[in-house]
């Protein structure tokens, strides 16, 4: 019986290959040569349809190639993938089981081949990446400084904040300039930047680690941003409902945005104040005013429009 389905368990030093539904499996290195070598077998095979984890770096040549030679390619978040393992009820966990496990994903689930990013979105998401990580060992580097008594001690963490405040402006010139040289992302920042509370920085992190935004419903992409609460509840219990997964760095964004937004715009700062009225605590009212900024930047970037104050009212 010919596969139709492939999983890949990728590794620092290894590929291991895992078909479906015939239960096939091979090891080639991570390397060109190992790349090559996957590429022929699954043709071979006749599979049509690969998954991998998103688990790092490690699998972005192996990625490249299968979408350079028309396989369908789905990047699957691990834990999806943890979850099926417990649905088939095994313990087991080994770099040959979990390939066979993720091709036995990508044959049962039908819904895990969604657009990927392209080389230049890749390019700026880790600029983006990067900065984030600069903007966090200054935060640390500060406060270190405020912690350090002698005078050598001193000029070093002085010094360190300086170089590292230069590396962040450079990533930044070069995400402004990669940015800038793209029509449609450009005229999405504008639209983005229209919005307030929304700064360019803010539209940065929704640029480069949102691409869908635009592209799906109001509840996708709150669900997406992990801004969208999700119910508790089972029997007569009736649990809060809470924001869950989704990607952390865009919620940060989006939360720091909702503050700004709810000091600025009167119409969000009212909106704020009715449920901290209604009881409300204050995050949940500030994650309400994150969410509403979200859908109505959806909507905007949806229909190639700045934002307009009634849009707030509709949202």
């Amino acid at each position: 019986m010919n596969a139709c389905a492939a999983g890949i368990d990728v590794g620092k030093s290894f590929f291991d290959v895992g078909m479906a539904p015939s239960g096939h499996n091979f090891r080639v290195p991570n390397a060109p040569k190992g790349v090559a070598v996957v590429i022929g077998r699954l043709r071979r095979s006749r599979v049509r349809r690969v998954v991998l984890e998103a688990i790092g770096p490690y699998g972005a040549a192996l990625i490249a190639a299968l979408r350079t030679n028309g396989f369908e390619v789905g990047v699957v978040n691990p834990r999806r993938i943890k979850a099926f393992r417990d649905a088939e009820g095994h313990r087991a966990k080994t770099d040959r089981l979990d390939a066979g496990l993720i091709a036995r994903f990508a044959l049962t689930m039908t819904d895990i081949i969604r657009p990927l990013p392209s080389a230049e979105q890749l390019t700026l998401k880790a600029l983006a990446t990067r900065r984030r990580q600069i903007v966090e060992i200054v935060a640390m580097e500060k406060t270190r400084l405020k912690q350090a008594v002698e005078p050598l001690i001193l000029d070093s963490h002085r010094a360190a904040i300086a170089a590292l405040t230069l590396e962040r402006r450079k990533i930044e010139r070069e995400l402004e300039q990669r940015i800038a040289r793209d029509p449609a992302m450009s005229r999405r920042k504008e639209i983005l930047i229209s919005i307030p509370g929304i700064g360019p920085q803010v539209a940065t992190v929704l640029l480069t680690e949102l691409p869908e935004l635009g592209g799906i419903d109001r509840r996708a992409i709150a669900s997406l941003a992990g801004l969208a609460p999700h119910p508790h509840q089972s029997g007569a219990f009736r649990g809060r409902p809470q924001i869950t997964g989704g990607r952390p760095c865009v919620r940060t964004a989006l939360y720091m945005a909702a503050l700004a937004s709810c000091r600025a715009n009167p119409l969000a700062r009212e909106n704020y104040l009715a449920m901290r009225q209604a009881g409300k605590p204050a995050k949940v009212a500030i994650i309400a005013a994150a969410r509403k900024l979200l859908i109505v930047a959806n909507t905007l970037a949806k229909s190639d429009q700045t934002f307009q104050p009634n849009h707030l009212l509709h949202a």
